[in-house]
């Protein structure tokens, strides 16, 4: 299975554009830390990688919604 990176904006609206696709997890990763340094500051976006079969599951991943981890004592 591929490992996916995207590019994820907030504002306006929610955009996913993929950027990139790799088979091997070091490079996937390698290219994320390097995309990352390039955005340096700008907090339009976020940088991802996903490891999913398809673009769309990657897709599907990336717009699920997640409950908050509790916190320590938050019983």
């Amino acid at each position: 299975m591929p490992y996916f990176i995207y590019k994820i904006s907030e504002r306006p609206i929610r955009t996913l554009h993929k950027l990139e696709q790799h088979e091997k997890y070091r490079d996937a990763s390698n290219r994320v830390k390097v995309l990352r340094s390039e955005m340096s500051g700008d907090a339009t976006f976020n940088i991802k990688m996903f490891f999913a079969e398809t673009e769309l599951h990657a897709e599907d991943l990336l717009n699920e919604v997640r409950e908050a981890q509790p916190e320590l004592g938050d019983d």
